[in-house]
């Protein structure tokens, strides 16, 4: 458990690009929030929406930049041509697995079913001691609110222990949120020595 850093983050988000600018503004910010403090990024690939303006941002300044595609999805979602490593996997399985094993961390930004089931994955493997990863949901105008609602309505009905809504950091600026996943992981490391 010594020296953990984190050294890229996996960040999972849209391949559309939402309804509101803020959210490709939003990318671009954690594409630079990410640059300044030397941390890659490992994400799903593509070219296209949030997922293309995160890349794009880390492509354009020298910021390491892995990509992780299932073969049934390479046409689809438009792989980017300039990254830093492309990683192509069988399924959907493969790719999650791989791009945890890659990431010391999880940020999911604004996205649909599958960036929500991923993160949600991300935060089970977590209550369930599989890794200890932080995880952090950037919460780009609001869009998070109403999940971050449901959760506290399943802790109220008792399948949520509260304890457990700890596992994740919920925060509007990805500078605050990094640098909360990075005290986290201190944290972590403090825990694990006692």
């Amino acid at each position: 458990m010594k020296n953990r850093t984190m050294k890229r983050i996996c960040v999972y988000c849209g391949s559309k690009p939402g309804s509101r600018p803020e959210y490709l503004q939003a990318a671009k910010n954690l594409g630079h929030a990410l640059l300044a403090r030397n941390i890659g990024l490992v994400y799903g690939g593509a070219s296209v929406g949030l997922m293309g303006k995160i890349a794009v941002t880390m492509i354009e300044n020298g910021g390491e930049t892995i990509g992780v595609i299932p073969q049934s999805l390479f046409d689809d979602e438009i792989v980017h041509p300039g990254l830093t490593e492309l990683i192509t996997v069988e399924n959907m399985h493969q790719r999650k697995e791989t791009m945890a094993s890659l990431a010391d961390g999880f940020i999911a930004l604004p996205g649909g079913f599958g960036t929500l089931e991923e993160i949600f994955e991300a935060i089970t493997w977590s209550q369930l001691k599989i890794q200890i990863k932080p995880i952090g949901l950037l919460n780009v105008c609001g869009y998070y609110d109403p999940l971050s609602a449901f959760i506290d309505h399943a802790v109220a009905q008792q399948f949520i222990k509260p304890k457990h809504q700890s596992l994740y950091t919920i925060h509007d600026d990805p500078d605050y949120l990094l640098d909360e996943m990075r005290a986290t992981l201190r944290c972590d490391e403090q825990t694990s020595r006692a």
